[in-house]
């Protein structure tokens, strides 16, 4: 019985560690191969994980930052984190749903779900058009740092 809830609990570890900004499936399948999980079961954890927070990022992401932007110290982080986004964002300013498929889909440093979620929020995306892009791209990341992953695993 301890052998099975070993295994749950590390899978709700991946999901949980995949949901987590700036580490999100970049981080949790590597972390899940190293732990003995299937390569393919810590895929799609990885990349359900990182889906995770996504919804509520999308409906709550404005509300969010107008509320910490009303904190003192906090207004000049935030300022921060929205002007790199601009700055990183052009790719979904001009393609829309296409562009946050493609920021997403590459694996580089702040150009996480998170990222896109706040790039759909300051560019007026559609929360449903949103989803599907992130979706598209979470899943095409989850693909190549799978490939990554095990090749250097393997190797």
């Amino acid at each position: 019985m301890g052998n099975i809830l070993d295994k749950i609990i590390m899978r709700l570890m991946i999901l949980f560690i995949a949901s987590l900004p700036l580490v999100e499936s970049r981080g949790a399948i590597p972390i899940g191969i190293s732990l003995g999980i299937d390569p393919i079961q810590a895929a799609v954890l990885g990349i359900l994980g990182s889906l995770i927070p996504v919804p509520f990022l999308l409906l709550f992401m404005e509300e969010i930052f107008k509320f910490l932007g009303k904190i003192k110290y906090l207004d000049k982080i935030l300022e921060k984190i929205t002007n790199r986004t601009l700055k990183k964002s052009d790719i979904i300013n001009k393609y829309s749903v296409l562009g946050l498929a493609l920021f997403v889909a590459i694996p580089m440093p702040n150009t996480g779900i998170w990222t896109a979620c706040l790039a759909a929020s300051l560019f007026k995306i559609p929360s449903s058009h949103a989803l599907l892009g992130i979706s598209i791209g979470a899943s095409i990341a989850g693909l190549i740092i799978l490939i990554l992953s095990y090749g250097i695993i393997l190797w």
